[in-house]
């Protein structure tokens, strides 16, 4: 199949033949690009497949992966077409790649961070978890789309307390959505705006590397 994204992939250096790698699938948030997600992603490169995901829609300079009504306020139809293309692409990357089916992960961004928990709940455990930063559940998923148990899901979530796109409360709200849907949840607050901080990726490269089983005695 021809997938319905442009993507780029780093593989662990020195690969293993016959052996089945942990997989990070990063997702931008709206007018960026995948190479934006690279540099947060870049730490976790020598034990994970990275698969960066461009959105497949143009704004500005930069991509999206579905338009919006308003803030907040996804296009529906596109929102539901965006879900469906990353759904196949997962697969299609985990049959293409060597990908460990049992150890994969979404990592998005704003937009990228509403995809990947959308995705981990009409995926369930195809997912091993997910990371999202500075995003929210599209309250018609809650409600209209056929959800999956992420019981068994890894749920890292962190949102900015000075977010001036979503107010701190959301991601409050969406913790507290998650943490009645799963055991394996871990919410953090940083102080910041609508961005990532150093802390922030210290803290989700250490939890990916331990939901992930990975040894991370670096000396």
């Amino acid at each position: 199949m021809k997938p319905a994204y442009l993507y780029d992939i780093h593989m662990p250096a020195n690969m293993e033949p016959d052996r089945k790698y942990p997989v990070i699938f990063t997702l931008h948030g709206k007018g960026s690009n995948e190479k934006n997600m690279l540099g947060l992603a870049a730490p976790l490169a020598s034990e994970f497949i990275i698969i960066n995901i461009r959105g497949n829609l143009t704004l500005g300079n930069g991509y999206q992966y579905y338009e919006l009504k308003s803030l907040g306020n996804p296009i529906r139809e596109l929102f539901d077409q965006a879900v469906q293309n990353l759904e196949a692409f997962i697969r299609y990357a985990t049959e293409k790649y060597p990908v460990d089916a049992n150890k994969r992960y979404l990592f998005g961004f704003s937009q990228g961070a509403i995809l990947s928990m959308t995705l981990a709940l009409t995926m369930g455990d195809q997912l091993k978890g997910i990371v999202a930063l500075n995003g929210y559940v599209p309250a018609f998923v809650k409600t209209e789309y056929s959800l999956q148990s992420v019981k068994n899901t890894s749920v890292f979530i962190s949102h900015g307390e000075f977010d001036s796109v979503f107010p701190v409360r959301i991601g409050q709200e969406t913790a507290a959505y998650f943490q009645d849907q799963t055991s394996h949840l871990t919410f953090n607050l940083y102080p910041t705006d609508h961005g990532v901080s150093e802390e922030n990726q210290r803290d989700f490269v250490r939890w990916l590397e331990s939901d992930a089983g990975i040894n991370t005695n670096k000396e």
